[in-house]
């Protein structure tokens, strides 16, 4: 499969990102946030970083960027679209995802090795793993807490489209230890923690991520013409 993902300005895991997608043996396109269109890919990956500085609130002026506009409009095609930390925002920003991701609790930077469970596997980008697998994935935020009122947080956990949740302790204070979330097609998906980083045993973080790349491998690839 063709796999964009997008750099804007702030992103720092766009490298990552695009390595983990080739390591899943899927074909990268780089795209950049100026974009009008997505270059006929078949899912886009919104990497974590500080885009735009995080100015205003992290992801809110991402949201606007002209890339943004046809994420969104493929997204609601059935385009996979896996937005990672500050993807997770982006996402969240534009709507795509309800709630929203709020200053740690404690105050603070978190980087850790952390466990989560998986939630739902049926998705787009968890079909790799099995329901209640227990991975351990790199977690790195300061505005890492989701939040959404209880009616949202209710539908979210009846519907099944709680992803993963943080076991052991919750790092950022994320309502029902939520650390990832999907749509209702299940296309979409938001995640705190960083799956890019623990794709290869070298970089001693193992390989519990490599799952949400791969899991596009069961996927009828997409035509290009769809999302041009």
């Amino acid at each position: 499969m063709k796999v964009g993902v997008v750099t804007f300005p702030g992103s720092l895991d766009d490298a990552d990102a695009q390595r983990a997608a080739q390591l899943a043996g899927h074909d990268v396109v780089p795209l950049w946030h100026g974009d009008h269109d997505l270059g006929g890919v078949d899912a886009v990956v919104l990497p974590g970083g500080f885009s735009y500085g995080d100015y205003l609130r992290c992801g809110a002026i991402s949201r606007f960027s002209p890339v943004m506009t046809e994420v969104i409009e493929a997204a609601g095609k059935g385009l996979p679209v896996l937005g990672i930390c500050n993807g997770f925002q982006i996402l969240c920003e534009s709507h795509l995802l309800p709630g929203a991701l709020i200053r740690n609790d404690h105050q603070k930077f978190v980087c850790r090795d952390q466990r989560l469970r998986i939630e739902n596997a049926s998705t787009a980008w968890t079909s790799a793993y099995s329901e209640g697998q227990e991975i351990t994935i790199v977690l790195k935020n300061g505005e890492g807490g989701f939040v959404a009122d209880n009616d949202t947080l209710d539908r979210l956990e009846g519907e099944g489209r709680v992803v993963a949740r943080y076991l052991d302790h919750n790092p950022n204070g994320s309502l029902r230890d939520i650390a990832g979330i999907t749509n209702e097609r299940g296309n979409v998906v938001g995640l705190m923690p960083h799956p890019e980083h623990a794709v290869e045993e070298l970089t001693g973080a193992g390989t519990d991520g490599l799952g949400f790349f791969t899991s596009l491998a069961g996927l009828v690839a997409l035509t290009a013409s769809t999302f041009a």
